[in-house]
């Protein structure tokens, strides 16, 4: 390798870290009705364990426009032993989350999640799986260690997605800067590249903390939001598509809803491989409220993985004794999904900064001004926000 890719390899590693705790506007803080109350940080990261890390790659211009990324989900942190229960959901399926066939039949899953843009799946994969190789031995083979789970949304517009650009000493920097905490949101990681609904989006989370009379429960989102046509934004059930009509990209950047959106769902609650599947399909209803319909060209794939019995998922001897909240229980964890996502993929539109890339084209950012007008125009302003 030779000092110029060193260089520049160093430099990504060193944004990864400056930005993973960097500070932006979120939802809330502009006057944004949500329901449910929210975690510490609002993010995947309240529930215990859960890491996420970024390498962000944005250089040059014209038709050698980087713009792209990678986030790294451990949702047991680098030092990870054994699996979890867990499953997965399509909503349109012109998308791509690799691991999901094992996950369909085991109803577990080890490792981290990594998402990135869609050329760049097959580098991030075999990177992942050769920084596993890297680590201390920990028992026998299950299947997780090679059947990595990474997804992807396209960035194309903004990035040279045909330049290949990700290698694999991104892929751990990512993994060996993700850390619990505040994490940065917009045009970060796997979302730098990203647009929803016209505007210029990426990387957005959230949490939701049930009662204690519900359990007490985290359930943490994050999304790649890179979907939706302009004229179907809704945000806190606001027409915004309706009233913001211009700073549109340039033209090939079609009002419809073609895209796609990666969602990961977090969660402390004991939830089996059947009831997190459950839950896993509600992320739909969130994005339903943003306006957004799984459109035909749409890759909108979800994951959702429960903490809760890590030990009794990892056992390959002897009979398991695992705990599982009750069906009749389980309502309150749909709406917190629902609202999570609703709130991840808001704060990822006002996170994120106008950005122009390949080939000269421009995306702008959702202008807070103009949607603080506009909230108060259909009385949905909370003039003083809660955090």
């Amino acid at each position: 390798m030779d000092l110029k890719t060193v260089a520049a390899l160093f430099l990504t590693s060193i944004l990864s870290i400056s930005i993973t705790g960097q500070t932006k506007p979120r939802a809330r803080d502009l006057g944004v009705p949500f329901d449910g109350r929210a975690g510490a940080f609002n993010a995947i990261t309240d529930v215990k364990g859960v890491e996420v890390g970024y390498a962000t790659l944005v250089s040059g211009s014209g038709k050698s426009a980087v713009r792209t990324g990678i986030t790294a989900i451990l949702p047991q942190g680098r030092n990870y032993v054994g699996r979890l229960f867990a499953a997965w959901h399509t909503l349109n399926g012109n998308g791509e989350m690799t691991g999901t066939t094992w996950i369909e039949e085991s109803g577990a899953f080890g490792g981290p999640v990594m998402i990135t843009n869609t050329h760049s799946v097959g580098i991030v994969r075999d990177a992942v799986i050769e920084w596993g190789a890297r680590r201390p031995s920990k028992g026998g083979y299950s299947g997780d260690f090679s059947l990595p789970v990474v997804a992807e949304t396209w960035d194309g517009f903004l990035n040279d997605i045909n330049g290949f650009h990700i290698k694999k000493e991104h892929v751990f920097a990512a993994l060996d800067t993700a850390k619990s905490g505040a994490i940065a949101e917009g045009n970060v990681g796997g979302g730098t590249g990203m647009v929803a609904h016209q505007f210029k989006a990426g990387t957005g989370t959230a949490s939701r903390i049930l009662t204690k009379e519900n359990g007490g429960y985290t359930i943490g989102v994050l999304v790649q939001a890179n979907y939706g046509a302009r004229r179907l934004l809704k945000i806190a059930g606001v027409p915004v598509g309706k009233e913001i009509t211009d700073l549109l990209p340039a033209e090939g950047k079609a009002d419809t809803d073609s895209g796609s959106i990666i969602v990961i769902v977090a969660t402390d609650a004991p939830l089996l491989s059947h009831q997190l599947k459950r839950v896993v399909t509600r992320v739909s209803l969130g994005i339903g409220l943003m306006g957004g319909l799984g459109g035909n060209s749409s890759g909108d794939i979800f994951l959702a993985f429960s903490i809760a019995n890590a030990a009794e998922a990892s056992k390959d001897t002897g009979i398991t004794n695992i705990a599982a909240l009750p069906n009749e229980k389980i309502n309150p964890l749909f709406e917190a999904t629902v609202q999570a996502t609703e709130e991840a993929i808001v704060n990822a539109l006002i996170a994120a900064e106008t950005m122009t890339g390949y080939n000269g084209n421009k995306v702008y950012a959702l202008p807070h001004d103009r949607l603080k007008t506009t909230l108060k125009k259909y009385n949905r302003l909370v003039e003083t926000p809660v955090k």
